[in-house]
């Protein structure tokens, strides 16, 4: 399990206003890595959209990846095709040079699940597969399209404003797919609810925190401006990479943010079902970043925090088999 985190954090989920002293997360027992991972995508048999699916979620997301493959067999399929409908939204942002185009293809989506809920599956792999896991489990509307219309919201080239718009981001993009993966295994309770709701923010901020230096080596910072602000910091200072006190205190406040919510996350631990737990693998991922960015002192782009992690797959597994999140 971990330990508590950064700091004593306030109950209220607001973000700390300076730096102290403090433990983040415990590490995590690890090992070696799992071969596994490697052959899951080529197994003979598979449909080719499923397939598809697999091979886009391992490469865009594969932290998300490796988390899916530890779900029980009847929800694997499905939560993969969520992931591959989401990473099908999150890359559009980047693939486009004009909004017009962006808009184009959140349309396409919008207009994609519509005509999946009509049972008129476009002929698209992704698609295919979202319309079996919509017909194996039921799955229910309202969080695929929050998740397409706040992916389109975002088309705009524009820092938060604060850390509840960010956090709203999150709720209605991670979170949504975190409740999807919950109806995929047969979970609806009000406790699992809340732990998911909390789990995707933090990993919204961390998204966040670990696309700066992606962003701003292209002359972007979306960062919230009410912790900028705060700190006296200007865009400019994390275009620059500059590595003063002031920019670490930001940073540090988002990182503390999201420990929070993965604190109150665990707070419902003893009334979420065990069935639920799978869900919350990415737990772990999230703990790792937020380990690593408190050993380099909250540099955000130091090259350690860009590495994959070899363990992962071993302490994905161990959590798994401890059924913990």
């Amino acid at each position: 399990m971990v330990g508590r985190g950064l700091r004593s954090a306030p109950c209220s989920g607001q973000p700390p206003g300076s730096r102290a002293g403090g433990r983040l997360l415990s590490p995590v027992m690890c090992g070696g890595g799992a071969p596994a991972v490697a052959a899951a995508s080529s197994l003979p048999g598979r449909a080719e959209e499923e397939r598809y699916c697999m091979e886009l979620v391992r490469k865009r997301d594969y932290e998300g990846f490796l988390c899916s493959l530890l779900l029980p067999a009847e929800s694997r399929s499905s939560v993969f095709a969520l992931r591959a409908f989401n990473v099908e939204l999150a890359q559009i942002k980047d693939a486009v040079t004009q909004k017009t185009i962006g808009l184009m293809r959140i349309e396409f989506w919008r207009k994609a699940v519509e005509d999946i809920y009509r049972d008129h599956a476009p002929q698209q792999p992704v698609a295919k597969e979202l319309w079996k896991a919509i017909k194996r489990q039921h799955l229910t509307k309202k969080w695929l399209m929050n998740i397409i219309n706040e992916r389109e919201k975002n088309l705009d080239d524009r820092a938060y404003r604060n850390i509840n718009e960010l956090e709203t981001y999150a709720e209605n993009t991670q979170s949504s797919l975190l409740y999807l993966t919950l109806e995929t295994l047969g979970v609806k309770d009000i406790h699992s609810d809340h732990a998911a709701s909390h789990i995707g923010k933090a990993q919204g901020i961390v998204t966040c925190l670990r696309a700066t230096p992606y962003h701003a080596s292209k002359g972007k910072v979306f960062l919230p401006m009410d912790i900028c602000m705060l700190h006296n910091v200007s865009q400019e200072d994390f275009i620059r990479h500059k590595q003063e006190q002031k920019v670490k205190d930001v940073i540090y406040d988002l990182a503390s943010q999201a420990h929070v919510h993965l604190e109150h996350a665990r707070s419902f631990r003893k009334n979420v079902p065990r069935k639920a737990f799978p869900a919350f693998l990415y737990t772990v991922a999230l703990e790792d970043y937020l380990n690593k960015i408190q050993k380099v002192d909250f540099n955000i782009y130091h090259p350690s925090l860009h590495r994959k992690n070899p363990l992962l797959p071993l302490q994905l597994y161990i959590r798994s088999w401890k059924k913990a999140y």
